[in-house]
């Protein structure tokens, strides 16, 4: 019993998991802009946050996403809390999917048609991404509603088990101290399972085979909400201080509305009774063997429970955002080392919840941050030139080197993070991004090498006490100044969501470095002809401006990949 209970909870779970991602790999990246474009408007932010749920099917997603957005400083932990409160109110749709159509002995009318038309769907339109999805996302409708029918079968009739009835029995007539356990148990086994779908389901097959009662699941539902918030914290750990707030907000409001409802717990179920009766004409506090008996009531009630909870809950909270901040500003403190410069990806989330197209806004990010790093780590070269003894000559080494080491061990983190939601990445426009980003970082980090190797240069120069000459010395830093130009400009176009890409005045700066370089080495060579410094000397002064150069090509090289991300537009390789 329990490894064919085991097996129908891993096909409802896969059918969750194949709906939220096709519906991610179908509008992902309007989501990502959407709450990319978030403000701290409470009203917006809930409805955002319901919204964003409800297309891609999973409340986990989200707050994960709105972790890392705030981890990227993209939302305000106002915002976050806001987007994390709709978020609650849009899971509620798996309760009602599984109340109307999962739990019906006719559910295996809707199962196999719509397993026909799935598998049809790929032949008739073979090369239509968004239909693939479509097919995608049938296929999990079909194999939730089959996991539903196939846990129902798993579980036995209690009726031949009194003893374990006669325990849950006891177990529930201990008024609010057994609500109280019940809550527990559902957060622990939410928190062991890491899914609140899951655990939902379970639940409502209890009903429908009458294992619990109204009271007892309506706790355990409590219980799941609390329990749910393991995920987005379990994604917060290693990010910034601000993103574990967000995180903790989240348990917090959850913890809150288990609160709340608590204090009206029995009116309020005498209250959805009643609702359950009206739409449906039977009672959910009527127990199997009891005349009006009505397996369906309990799950339905359930549901709407569980949407009135959410949504009262919200509107009560959404007015207490302030508090909330005030109650996690006190639960996490800015640790005296925030700001230090290690190495930590701040916006990949160091989480096994896989969000596929969602996660691409995190790589994005942290993509800004590597290029921001190369920048600063490049603007430490003139100091090298001007640094007036060797300690602070040596001071600025250790830095660059230091940086050059994590330009290293961010492509490598960056490219393995890339390579693993690559695989849940369906989307045209997903691929060509995550394609473009692993060449983005190659190049980035091609950078960082090539800075750390001008270093190198400059300190075998003062090392041998070598002079360029003032002439020579002006031409290099004008081509710095070159370079410089070019890297501003990829970096600004890489903090663009890539879009509106100034690809034209790219192509300008790499032609600037490109002409530059050339007057340079065709004055060098007359210069190594008449003799006006020594071969060694020309050595070391030509290497410097070649590099420079070399920098210029990787630069434009990110800045094309940009361009080649979008699916109507083709640019040259260089």
């Amino acid at each position: 019993m329990i490894a064919v209970a085991a097996g129908a909870l891993g096909v409802f779970l896969y059918g969750m998991k194949l709906m939220s991602d096709s519906l991610q790999k179908i509008a992902g990246n309007k989501m990502r802009t959407i709450l990319a474009k978030m403000t701290d408007k409470p009203v917006r932010g809930i409805l955002t946050g319901t919204i964003v749920t409800t297309a891609i099917q999973s409340s986990s997603a989200t707050t994960v996403m709105v972790v890392s957005f705030v981890n990227a400083g993209l939302l305000s932990l106002a915002g976050a809390i806001a987007v994390i409160m709709g978020a609650n109110i849009g899971t509620t749709v798996t309760a009602w999917i599984i109340s109307l159509f999962g739990l019906s002995e006719s559910s295996n009318a809707f199962t196999f048609p719509l397993v026909a038309i799935a598998i049809a769907l790929p032949f008739m339109f073979m090369k239509k991404d968004k239909l693939k999805s479509i097919h995608e996302f049938i296929i999990g409708l079909a194999l939730l509603l089959m996991g539903m029918h196939f846990l129902q079968e798993a579980m036995p009739d209690l009726s031949q088990y009194p003893r374990f009835l006669e325990t849950l029995g006891r177990l529930s007539d201990y008024g609010y101290l057994s609500i109280l356990l019940f809550i527990c148990v559902g957060a622990i086994l939410t928190c062991v399972v890491q899914a609140s779908a899951a655990m939902m389901a379970i639940t409502l097959v209890m009903c429908y085979k009458g294992w619990i009662g109204f009271d007892v699941a309506v706790a355990l539902v409590m219980g799941q909400n609390i329990g749910t918030t393991i995920t987005a914290n379990i994604a917060a750990m290693v990010a910034n201080t601000m993103a574990k707030k967000a995180a903790r907000a989240h348990l917090v409001f959850n913890v809150l509305g288990v609160v709340i409802t608590l204090i009206v717990f029995y009116p309020l179920l005498r209250l959805i009774a009643k609702i359950t009766i009206a739409v449906m004409g039977a009672d959910p506090y009527i127990l199997p063997g009891q005349e009006g008996y009505e397996p369906t009531a309990i799950p339905m009630a359930l549901s709407i429970f569980h949407t009135f909870f959410n949504v009262v809950n919200t509107m009560i909270l959404a007015w207490f955002i302030p508090q909330i901040i005030r109650i996690v500003n006190w639960m996490v403190k800015t640790p005296e080392t925030e700001g230090e410069e290690v190495f930590k990806l701040k916006y990949i989330p160091s989480h096994f919840v896989n969000t596929s197209e969602l996660d691409i806004e995190s790589a994005q990010q942290e993509i800004r941050l590597f290029s921001s790093r190369v920048v600063n780590m490049f603007d430490l070269l003139p100091k090298l030139t001007n640094a007036k003894s060797n300690e602070d000559f040596d001071a600025i080494m250790a830095k660059i080197s230091k940086d050059e080491d994590i330009t290293d061990k961010l492509e490598i983190e960056i490219a393995k993070f890339l390579t693993h939601i690559s695989e849940a990445v369906g989307s045209k426009e997903g691929s060509k991004k995550i394609s473009a980003m692993l060449r983005i970082i190659d190049n980035l980090e091609s950078i960082g090498d090539s800075i750390y190797h001008i270093s190198i240069t400059k300190k075998a120069q003062r090392e041998q006490d070598m002079n360029f000459g003032a002439n020579n010395d002006g031409h290099l830093f004008k081509m710095y100044d070159c370079v410089r130009h070019a890297l501003i400009i990829m970096d600004a176009n890489l903090s663009k969501n890539y879009e509106d890409v100034d690809i034209t005045s790219a192509y300008q700066a790499e032609e600037d470095i490109n002409e530059f370089r050339n007057l340079l080495r065709d004055a060098h060579l007359e210069a190594i002809k008449s003799g006006e410094y020594t071969y060694e000397v020309g050595t070391l002064y030509s290497s410097l401006y070649a590099i420079y150069e070399k920098i210029g090509d990787f630069v434009i090289n990110v800045s094309q990949a940009i361009v080649t991300s979008q699916e109507t537009v083709a640019a040259p390789k260089i």
